[in-house]
C-alpha cells in the first residue's frame, strides 16, 4: 500500500463545470433528482418522495504533481478514480426549484395524490489544483511513467481532498471511537474466551470424577 501526495492537474483539456463559470475539474458527478410529495390515504398526509433521479459522471485522465511544479516531468498518474472511495469530490453548485402551481393544477394534484415540490440539481467536481492524497498501489509503467491504481488484492482504494495531515486530523476522533470500542470488544471477547474455557474444564473435570 503507497501513500502519494500532490495538486491534482488535468493531463489535457480538463471538464468546465455546468453551473460555474471558469470552474474546472478532471471528476464530475451531475445529480438531478425531482422532488414530490404522494398522497397516503392511510395516514392522510403528503409524504416526500424524490423520483426520477439522473446521475451523470464525467473523468479526465489527470496526475499528482508537486506544489509549484506544474508542466514539469514529476508526475504519478491516477486511475480509476471511480473505484476510490473517500470524500474527494467538492460541491460546487447546489439548487433547488421550486414548482410553480396554478388552480387547475392544484385540482388535478388533489385527484391524482401526486404533487411536484421541485428540481434539486448538485454537481460536485475534483477540481483542478486541489490537494489530493491517494492510497493505493503505485506501479512504474515503461520504466518512466508512475501511476496509481486500485490495489490488486482486498485492500481498499482511497482519494482524500486534503494533505495527509488533514485526513489524519479528519479521522482522529474515529479512530479514537474505533479504538474504544476495540478495547470494550477486546475485553467482552476475552471474557467470553473464558467462560467456554471455563465451561470446558468443568466438563472434563465432571468426567474426570465419574470415572
Amino acid at each position: 500500500m503507497h501513500c502519494v501526495l500532490g495538486l491534482v492537474q488535468a493531463d489535457g483539456t480538463p471538464l468546465a463545470s455546468q453551473y460555474v463559470p471558469r470552474c474546472f475539474g478532471v471528476v464530475q458527478k451531475v445529480v438531478v433528482q425531482e422532488h414530490w410529495k404522494i398522497w397516503n390515504p392511510s395516514t392522510r398526509t403528503w409524504t416526500p418522495k424524490k423520483m426520477n433521479t439522473r446521475e451523470t459522471c464525467n473523468v479526465v485522465p489527470f496526475s499528482l504533481v508537486s506544489p509549484g511544479a506544474f508542466g514539469s516531468a514529476v508526475s504519478v498518474k491516477v486511475q480509476s478514480p471511480l473505484e476510490a472511495i473517500g470524500p474527494y469530490l467538492e460541491q460546487v453548485y447546489h439548487r433547488l426549484r421550486h414548482a410553480r402551481e396554478g388552480l387547475v393544477d392544484f385540482v388535478v394534484q388533489e385527484l391524482s395524490g401526486e404533487r411536484p415540490v421541485g428540481l434539486e440539481e448538485t454537481e460536485e467536481l475534483l477540481r483542478v489544483g486541489t490537494t489530493l492524497t491517494g492510497f493505493g498501489e503505485v506501479v512504474l509503467e515503461q520504466g518512466r511513467v508512475l501511476r496509481l491504481q486500485p490495489p490488486m488484492d482486498t485492500r481498499p482504494y482511497v482519494l482524500v481532498a486534503s494533505d495527509y495531515r488533514g485526513f489524519l486530523q479528519m479521522h482522529q476522533d474515529t479512530a479514537t471511537m474505533w479504538k474504544v470500542l476495540t478495547a470494550i470488544f477486546g475485553l467482552a471477547g476475552a471474557a467470553v474466551l473464558a467462560w467456554v474455557f471455563y465451561r470446558e474444564y468443568r466438563k472434563h473435570e465432571s468426567r474426570r470424577g465419574r470415572d
